[in-house]
């Protein structure tokens, strides 16, 4: 084991004592543009994927026949049932191998033939003595627009409550940037399952408002201890708006990884054990959004909505004033250390051979003045 390899792995066990314990320091503010390069291309690609492959809806959007049976006597296959389907007049049969001997036929356009017909045809396929044995559902048009509509109805009235709840209990910028967040999550989830191809269910529509309430849960949390810390904006020296948001951070990064984590774990195991190894492709829809919506929103929470928040706040005036002044106190300070280290004389000083103030830097007040030279 090389030195290096051996200061790397001491050096992130100390991290992670120090997030432990609370004692973290990470700019998180100050690498926003690396937050939102992440973001924006998870954005950009998820949008790009649904234009082009679109989602896979289930049929209770759609509308349409479905038909479940297991085989009697050895295994099936995609190609096999498509034969079976295909000479009936089913063009765009959506099959899914559930095991090596279920399976799930869905169509949207029978050809001309009747449910019954295929109910038939997949029994006599599977080796089963009656046709009864092969499951069917019938959902017209008519009731999958009606789901879509009432899944889109909720979603407008979750996000229209969200936003009248953070207003009122903070204010109208934390609810703008939560909802930025919210939508971000959004649309990430979804790509996931353009890319994926998996099926979107009433289900998923249900895990998709669990894992924004989720994320919003931590954005509170976030939001709650930043508006606890403005009171004492400034009292610290070099203080600023986006400072304080990484002190508030920091100080709740812990609380949330916890939080994160316990979420995350059983909807793991149902994921990978469930859907992967037990078999059970009925929960995979539904894990998989709960899955990618809490991630997601765990990291939006602090890389989404309170870097946003910080970009707002900081061009109201008071905070831009703020900002002026904490540039001159911390360029004021690097020439005092600089001369207290031999770096400058106080000769240079006074003869302006320093480097320039920063822009906008104040000058202090003349009672200030009157009382240094007190002092």
């Amino acid at each position: 084991m090389t030195a290096t390899t051996v200061e790397t792995r001491t050096g992130l066990l100390q991290t992670l004592r120090d997030i432990y314990h609370e004692r973290t320091n990470f700019d998180f503010i100050g690498r926003s543009w690396l937050w939102g390069l992440v973001s924006g291309t998870a954005v950009v690609v998820s949008v790009a994927a649904l234009v082009l492959s679109g989602l896979n809806l289930g049929i209770d959007f759609e509308g349409g026949a479905q038909w479940q049976f297991t085989m009697k006597t050895g295994t099936t296959s995609a190609s096999e049932i498509r034969d079976v389907v295909t000479p009936l007049g089913i063009t765009d049969a959506k099959i899914l191998i559930l095991g090596d001997n279920e399976a799930r036929v869905q169509s949207g356009d029978l050809g001309g033939a009747t449910p019954r017909e295929v109910r038939k045809a997949l029994a006599e396929y599977a080796g089963l003595d009656n046709f009864q044995k092969v499951s069917l559902t019938d959902v017209g048009p008519t009731w999958g627009d009606r789901v879509s509509s009432k899944a889109l109805v909720a979603l407008i009235v979750f996000f229209g409550l969200i936003a009248l709840y953070l207003t009122m209990r903070f204010e109208w910028k934390m609810a703008l940037a939560a909802i930025v967040a919210v939508v971000h999550d959004i649309a990430i989830t979804v790509g996931v399952y353009a890319i994926s191809g998996f099926e979107v269910t009433p289900a998923t529509v249900i895990a998709f408002l669990t894992i924004l309430g989720f994320s919003l849960y931590d954005t509170v949390v976030v939001f709650d201890k930043i508006r606890e810390n403005t009171p004492s904006l400034g009292a610290v020296r070099g203080d600023t708006y986006s400072r304080m948001v990484n002190r508030s951070m920091n100080s709740v990064l812990m609380r949330s990884l916890n939080t994160s984590f316990v979420a995350l774990l059983p909807v793991a195991s149902l994921l990978v054990v469930g859907s992967g190894i037990l078999g059970a492709v009925t929960l995979r829809d539904f894990a998989l959004a709960l899955f990618v919506g809490l991630f997601v929103g765990a990291y939006s929470s602090i890389f989404v909505a309170t870097p946003i928040l910080a970009w707002i706040k900081e061009r109201e005036p008071h905070y831009q004033a703020l900002r002026t002044r904490s540039m001159a106190q911390m360029a004021k300070a690097e020439v005092g250390e600089r001369v207290a280290s031999g770096a400058l004389t106080p000769e240079d000083v006074t003869a302006g051979s320093v480097p320039p103030r920063a822009p906008g830097s104040i000058t202090p007040r003349p009672r200030q003045q009157r009382r240094r030279r007190r002092r």
